[in-house]
């Protein structure tokens, strides 16, 4: 004899079939959520648009412009703060990004249990 650990919650009984079509619909939104996150764009930039990086909307680079005439491709120096500044312009999309990704993910993430410092789901905005 079976017998449902469920019985008699919520009046009617645990209804698995509704519950596994909410978590279906759930994921569904979620992968759209996604899909269109990767194809919107943010810029960071930095020193007054001398370097400027491009990355979508889940943080992966799709861009990098450097001004014309800001930087000796000869100078040691200038390499290497060449090199700070698209570090620097990154950190800056990424910043957008995520919190692009926060404001798209964070209602169907809400309902997923535990958050970040940064008010998404657990491992970032995307929850992994």
């Amino acid at each position: 004899m079976s017998q449902n650990p469920f019985e008699g919650l919520g009046g009617g009984g645990f209804d698995m079939g509704a519950l596994l079509q909410q978590a279906q619909q759930m994921q569904e939104q979620l992968a759209s959520a996604q899909e269109r996150l990767a194809e919107q764009t943010v810029d960071g930039t930095v020193a007054g648009g001398a370097v400027t990086v491009t990355v979508n909307g889940v943080g992966e680079l799709v861009g990098l412009a450097i001004s014309a005439g800001q930087f000796d491709g000869s100078d040691t120096d200038d390499l290497s703060d060449l090199s700070d500044m698209v570090i620097a312009a990154y950190r800056d999309a990424k910043g957008k990004a995520d919190a692009l990704a926060s404001d798209t993910l964070g209602p169907l993430a809400g309902g997923l249990g535990g958050s970040d410092d940064q008010g998404g789901a657990p491992g970032g905005p995307l929850g992994f």
